[in-house]
C-alpha cells in the first residue's frame, strides 16, 4: 500500500466537531440516563457526521475496560478497580428507552470488556438486547461484542437473546495481534468467536473490523480478509488507525484514500455481502447501510423510514 509519512497527519484526516439539534438531543439523553457512547469514549472522528443524523453507538457496562489494548482510548482499570464498578441493573431498560426515544430503525450497541465478572457481562448483554427488542421491536440491533474469552456458554447466552447482527472485531493482522491488542485477545480466538456466532445463529449476519496503519503488509491484510470470510463473516469494515495519545502505539502508515478503494474492491471480490473501507471508517460507521439485508435475513418488515 502507498502511504504518507506518519507525521504530519494528512489533510484527508480532518473532521469537524459534532454540533446541531440532533447532537444536543443525543447528549441530553445520554446525560439523563447516565449512559456512555463509544463515540465519546474512543474519541471517534465520525461523531459530527453520525450524531447530526441521530446515530450513536451506545456503550454498556460502564466507561472503563478490563483490558488494555494499545490502540484504544477507552479507559482501562485494574482488577480491583473493575470490581469496584458494579453493573447498573437498570442500564438495559435505559438503553432500550434511549433507542426508542431516538426512533432508531438501526441501533448499534457495544461494550467494554468485564473480565473480572463471573460471566464477563454476558447476562447483562442478553438483558439489554431483550429490553431493546421489547421496547423497540422494529429496530435492527447490531451488537459489537467482547470475545468472552471464547467461552461458548457465554457466547450462546448472548446469541440466544436474538440480536440481528453479531459483530466482533479482529482489529489487526495475525502478526501484530500481540503488539496491538491485550494479551487476553488473540487472532485465533476472534476467528473462533465469529465461527461460533454463525454456528449458533446461521441466519444472523456477522461482522468484523480491521484497522490499518500498524505496519501490516498488503498480503497480511488480504489474508486477514480471507480468514474472516472463511469464518463466515458477512460484513467487514476497514479503517485507518489514529493514535489517541503518546501512550498508544504510533501510526506506522497513513493509508491513502485511493488505497482504501482497492482494499474495498478486494474484499468485495472475496464474497463479503457488505464492505466499507476508508480513512474514517470504524466498525459502526454507516452500519445502517446493511439494514435492508439484515431485515431480509430475519424476515423483518421494511423500515418505516423507507
Amino acid at each position: 500500500m502507498t502511504s504518507a509519512p506518519a507525521q504530519p497527519k494528512p489533510r484527508w484526516l480532518v473532521r469537524p466537531l459534532p454540533s446541531g439539534p440532533k447532537v444536543a438531543q443525543i447528549q441530553g439523553l445520554l446525560a439523563e440516563h447516565n449512559l456512555h457512547t463509544v463515540c465519546e469514549e474512543a474519541r471517534c472522528p465520525n461523531r459530527g457526521e453520525c450524531w447530526s443524523q441521530g446515530e450513536a453507538t451506545l456503550m454498556i457496562m460502564g466507561d472503563t475496560c478490563s483490558r488494555g489494548c494499545r490502540f484504544c482510548d477507552v479507559k482501562t482499570g485494574s482488577k480491583l478497580e473493575m470490581m469496584a464498578l458494579p453493573l447498573d441493573p437498570l442500564e438495559p431498560a435505559k438503553v432500550a428507552n434511549t433507542v426508542k426515544t431516538l426512533g432508531l430503525s438501526y441501533a448499534v450497541i457495544t461494550s467494554v470488556d468485564r473480565d473480572e465478572l463471573p460471566d464477563q457481562g454476558a447476562d447483562h448483554w442478553a438483558r439489554t438486547i431483550q429490553a431493546c427488542r421489547y421496547l423497540a421491536p422494529d429496530t435492527v440491533l447490531d451488537v459489537l461484542l467482547p470475545d468472552f474469552r471464547g467461552e461458548r456458554d457465554l457466547i450462546r447466552r448472548v446469541v440466544e437473546a436474538k440480536p440481528h447482527v453479531l459483530a466482533h472485531n479482529v482489529e489487526t493482522v495475525e502478526r501484530l495481534q500481540g503488539k496491538v491488542r491485550d494479551h487476553r485477545a488473540s487472532y485465533q480466538q476472534t476467528l473462533d468467536v465469529l465461527r461460533a456466532f454463525k454456528e449458533m445463529a446461521p441466519r444472523t449476519p456477522t461482522k468484523s473490523g480491521i484497522m490499518v496503519g500498524h505496519g501490516e503488509t498488503r498480503e497480511e491484510l488480504l489474508q486477514t480478509l480471507r480468514d474472516l470470510r472463511a469464518a463466515g463473516v458477512d460484513f467487514v469494515t476497514v479503517g485507518q488507525y489514529l493514535r489517541p495519545s503518546e501512550w498508544h502505539l504510533p501510526v506506522q502508515d497513513y493509508v491513502h484514500p485511493n488505497d482504501f478503494v482497492e482494499i474495498e474492491q478486494a474484499a468485495w471480490a472475496l464474497g463479503f455481502k457488505h464492505v466499507v473501507a476508508g480513512p474514517f471508517v470504524r466498525s459502526s460507521y454507516r452500519a445502517w447501510e446493511v439494514e435492508r439485508l439484515v431485515r431480509e435475513a430475519h424476515g423483518m418488515p421494511a423500515s418505516k423510514k423507507g
